[in-house]
């Protein structure tokens, strides 16, 4: 498959997947258990990975995803491409039922980000890139997904930008610590325009960035590979960066070890 092929592909495996969870999110009452790390699993995080794994597996990549026992780096590492998805993003604000959780897909390519998307099930609302497109785009879901050709009709291009008044900085909803605090302080220092922070969960802070409604994303805390594939590459589309906070270089996929360092997005 070429990469519009991949795309088209698996947008229609990120709405279905969308489609599943919100079937979980409309019950009454969610239950929850915990995973190894605390953080909390649903019915709805696994149905929705089921659907990707099936779905993406269709295409003969391997996979990276939250929700599975991942391939050692020994045999990762000679993988010339892989899916790196998120199954369910923003699981406590699903838990919360504030709307603001995604499906994340991202393809990686000879060590670059070649395909990215984000879906909101609750909304409709699609973010999404692909290598040849150099472009990011938000489209918005009804009834029947039209074909690719439509669909590129009717998205909109997001156009990142920069108020001279105001700096507003997106934040994460449940990890807003000390680190990020002092690097909000730090920027009052570096600009003459006021700032603003707006708080909001899962990947829809790489949205808000690359749609321009925000202009900085900081994130000290810690995120796992499948939690940034799919913002990056969109961020990166629309002519942002997302780098490491330490060293300013882009952040790297399939490694070793699948934790990120802290990062900034701008």
């Amino acid at each position: 498959m070429v990469h519009q092929d991949l795309l088209y592909h698996s947008i229609n495996a990120a709405i279905a997947a969308g489609d599943a969870i919100l079937e979980v999110y409309r019950q009454d009452e969610i239950e929850t258990q915990s995973k190894a790390d605390e953080s909390p699993l649903t019915k709805a995080d696994l149905a929705s990975n089921a659907i990707l794994i099936e779905q993406l597996e269709l295409t003969g990549i391997p996979i990276i995803s939250e929700e599975i026992k991942n391939v050692p780096f020994k045999k990762r590492k000679n993988w010339d491409e892989c899916w790196i998805i998120d199954p369910l993003d923003g699981t406590k604000e699903f838990i919360n039922k504030n709307g603001e959780f995604t499906v994340n897909i991202a393809l990686l390519s000879d060590g670059k980000l070649q395909l990215g998307i984000i879906y909101v099930p609750v909304t409709g609302v699609l973010y999404f890139t692909a290598g040849d497109m150099k472009a990011a785009y938000r489209y918005t879901h009804k009834d029947q997904l039209p074909e690719l050709e439509e669909l590129m009709t009717a998205a909109q291009k997001l156009q990142p930008q920069k108020s001279e008044e105001v700096l507003k900085v997106v934040g994460s909803k449940s990890h807003m610590n000390e680190e990020t605090v002092a690097f909000i302080e730090s920027l009052k220092k570096e600009t003459d325009r006021s700032i603003e922070v707006e708080s909001i969960g899962s990947s829809l802070k790489f949205c808000l960035v690359a749609s321009g409604i925000c202009e900085i994303y900081p994130r000290f805390g810690p995120t796992m590979e499948w939690d940034t594939a799919a913002g990056q590459a969109i961020c990166e589309a629309a002519g942002l960066q997302v780098v490491d906070a330490t060293s300013h270089l882009p952040l790297q996929y399939n490694k070793e070890d699948l934790y990120n360092p802290h990062f900034i997005v701008k």
